[in-house]
């Protein structure tokens, strides 16, 4: 494994694990998961190095913090948690943002319970709430830092306008946001905000859902129930314009003795030391062949032809419209 830095010296591997796939999400994200598979994941991340674990209160809700607190327990040294709050939600499901001060610490404090730590690494704000100013929510959040309860403090899905409100109340290590060969927008001015005030980033869904692994071929590949089913660009109007950028990935793959996964990841690292992907995986065997890209050395050639295929060629929007909403705020 290799190590980056988020923020000033904030030093995490390369490549972190998303823990979204794993308990609590269920069969309609990522297909069922497996707690006893799920955990051998995790075990068999730290094995290769990797140090960033990415976790959300809202995953479950609760049982995916839970599930890492048991797979770290007894393996904390060297682990860097990083956990998210800011969602609403009750027994029916999510019911919208609360990032209130009060909010906050509650679920900081449940967070810290659920993972075993006394300590979170990194804390993120999940979603940005239009609410609450976010030098309240800030504030707050930097309040945990004194207090020894947390480490650094992120941001996930964040306008550069926030960024720049967040980061002059209190320091903020990362940014979280889609970024990948088919989701390019954060290019022109949320990464250079970052870069900008010396913030990381941290991109999820780096393998655009699992499309960029080239293991999906038609939307049938998807099972029933599928949430992917729904998703804009692997609708039936999108699905081949976008199965043109995996060809040019899959091609590069060959002539690297790669996976498109690799392919897809190492174009990621490409982009600058600052950028820290989380691929996700609920199992050893996709993990294992995802830690690899960073052993992937791409030619400036590769990077360019990967540019020019996916630069403004996707198809259709990255969410619908009602989480597209809470995006860029």
């Amino acid at each position: 494994m290799k190590y980056r830095t988020l923020g000033p010296a904030f030093e995490v591997s390369a490549l972190g694990l998303g823990c979204m796939p794993m308990a609590g999400v269920g069969k309609g994200m990522y297909g069922e998961a497996d707690d006893a598979e799920s955990i051998a994941t995790i075990h068999r991340a730290i094995a290769l190095g990797v140090t960033l674990f990415d976790t959300a209160e809202i995953y479950g809700p609760l049982k995916n913090e839970a599930l890492l607190g048991q797979a770290i327990r007894g393996k904390r040294d060297g682990v860097v948690i990083a956990t998210k709050f800011g969602f609403r939600y009750d027994e029916k499901g999510m019911s919208g943002v609360d990032s209130t001060p009060a909010n906050v610490r509650r679920a900081c404090e449940g967070s810290l319970r659920r993972l075993g730590v006394e300590t979170i690494d990194l804390l993120y704000q999940h979603r940005v709430d239009p609410n609450v100013p976010i030098e309240d929510t800030v504030g707050a959040m930097g309040e945990l830092v004194a207090e020894g309860k947390v480490r650094h403090l992120g941001l996930s899905e964040a306008s550069d306008a926030t960024l720049r409100k967040a980061a002059a109340t209190h320091p903020i290590a990362a940014l979280q946001s889609e970024y990948s060969l088919w989701e390019r927008d954060v290019e022109d001015e949320i990464l250079p905000t970052c870069r900008e005030l010396g913030i990381g980033f941290v991109p999820y869904s780096p393998l655009g859902r699992g499309f960029l692994t080239g293991q999906i071929t038609s939307r049938d590949d998807l099972p029933e129930g599928d949430y992917r089913r729904n998703d804009p660009r692997y609708s039936d109007e999108n699905f081949a314009k976008n199965m043109e950028m995996v060809a040019v990935v899959k091609t590069i793959a060959d002539a690297h003795g790669a996976s498109p996964a690799q392919v897809a990841l190492a174009w990621l690292l490409a982009q600058g030391p600052d950028i820290v992907p989380i691929p996700g995986s609920k199992r050893r065997v996709t993990l294992e062949d995802s830690m690899k890209a960073v052993d992937v050395a791409l030619s400036a050639d590769d990077l360019a032809t990967l540019d020019s295929a996916s630069k403004g060629n996707t198809a259709g929007p990255r969410y619908g419209e009602r989480a597209m909403a809470m995006t860029r705020l």
